[in-house]
């Protein structure tokens, strides 16, 4: 691989990033709940000639601190903050999927001068849904860990490059293949989103945006429609073919999107 792995320390919490370098313009690529940053590989690889590419391993996730104290949605936007002043990454664009969207969007609302743009993929404001940590514990409970074997891991997790893209997450320990993250910790990060809607701070972000999502998208008709009518400057796509994790299953169309609103910069 071509990238190099970097280390950002924020009060005394460990993040692993991976920098995959590259001239002009700075990208932040920022995973969803229970991900890792190598998600994003083979989008980087194709960005890398024109653009800075920073995939982040978030709190919680990958090779970065297991067990963090604090997953408030404040301490995740602190620490792109951080990763952004650590690295001299001036005015980044950021991209992120899910739970990494979130955190993107919230970066932007509230830091509107350090933020040049942007993207979110299967990401928007939420609303209230106090059964949905519940719902991740359960789905995590129902992994049958350890996998015997990556493959094994992929098959599970749905197969094809989506199986593939979160089997490449685990890691090998002890004869099997375990999550690089702790179940409780990930539960524990959406406490906040179950308790409200961050449309506020939707209305906040005042940088140019894309919003990308899946023909079978988690982000329901009615609250796409609501972020449009509160932000109309937004640009919004919708891939066919796709689920929430179209960053994987489609990661080439999702270049072509991101190369046209990156050159719309300009």
């Amino acid at each position: 691989m071509a990238w190099s792995e970097h280390e950002v320390v924020r009060d005394g919490v460990r993040l692993a990033c991976r920098d995959w370098g590259g001239p002009g313009q700075p990208i932040v690529l920022l995973h969803g709940l229970a991900g890792h940053a190598g998600e994003w590989d083979v989008l980087a690889q194709s960005l890398r000639s024109r653009y800075r590419i920073v995939a982040l391993d978030q709190r919680g996730h990958g090779a970065s601190e297991r067990h963090p104290q604090d997953v408030s949605r404040a301490a995740y936007v602190a620490d792109v903050i951080a990763l952004a002043d650590q690295l001299a990454l001036q005015r980044p664009v950021l991209v992120g999927q899910s739970l990494g969207g979130h955190t993107a969007m919230l970066t932007a609302a509230a830091h509107p001068g350090l933020v040049r743009a942007l993207v979110l993929i299967e990401a928007g404001p939420g609303g209230p849904n106090l059964n949905g940590p519940v719902a991740i514990g359960r789905w995590l409970d129902s992994w049958p860990t350890p996998f015997p074997s990556r493959e094994a891991a992929a098959a599970f997790l749905g197969g094809g490059p989506v199986g593939a893209g979160w089997a490449a997450g685990l890691e090998e320990r002890d004869g099997g293949w375990w999550p690089r993250f702790d179940r409780d910790v990930m539960v524990r990060s959406l406490a906040e989103n179950a308790q409200r809607s961050f449309r506020h701070e939707w209305t906040q972000v005042a940088c140019p945006t894309l919003v990308v999502l899946a023909q079978s998208s988690f982000i329901s008709t009615q609250e796409a429609d609501e972020m449009l009518r509160q932000r109309p400057a937004a640009m919004a796509m919708s891939i066919p073919g796709t689920g929430h994790d179209l960053h994987l299953e489609q990661p080439e169309t999702l270049h072509t999107a991101l190369s046209d609103f990156l050159e719309g910069l300009a």
